[in-house]
């Protein structure tokens, strides 16, 4: 009979992303785990409500996040790290935009877009999980 999993570690740092592939060092943290789900704009607001580290890469995507959600998206081009604990919404388009292009509010709603909450779960867990055979 397998022992129920759970996460017990606190929260951590949330993140705002421009992309689907959430940043963590693995030369740090060999094996991760990170869970990802679609939420929706308004959930997205919310749970960016008590603060978030912007790492949106581009002035023009930071704008339009911004527009999007209805809250100020600083631009920012640092790197950043997830480490075990922290979340991230990430913003992500359905298609690429064509190279060069900036585009409106309105173009990117018609190319359609998600927003994903990701969290990386703590490496005590990760440990459970490997010795279940599971990750």
């Amino acid at each position: 009979m397998e022992k129920e999993v759970k996460e017990v570690v606190g929260m951590g740092r949330m993140y705002l992303l421009s992309t689907g592939y959430v940043p963590v060092d693995l030369e740090k943290w060999r094996r991760i785990v990170v869970v990802q789900r679609i939420v929706s704009v308004q959930e997205a607001r919310q749970l960016l409500a008590n603060g978030f580290v912007s790492a949106v890469g581009h002035q023009s995507t930071a704008e339009i996040m911004s527009q999007v959600l209805g809250i100020p998206v600083p631009y920012c081009r640092a790197q950043v790290y997830l480490e075990p604990g922290d979340q991230a919404i990430c913003f992500i388009l359905k298609a690429r935009p064509p190279e060069g292009r900036v585009l409106s509010k309105e173009e990117l709603e018609s190319i359609g877009y998600y927003f994903i909450y990701a969290k990386v779960l703590s490496s005590e867990l990760v440990h459970e999980l490997a010795a279940q055979g599971i990750c």
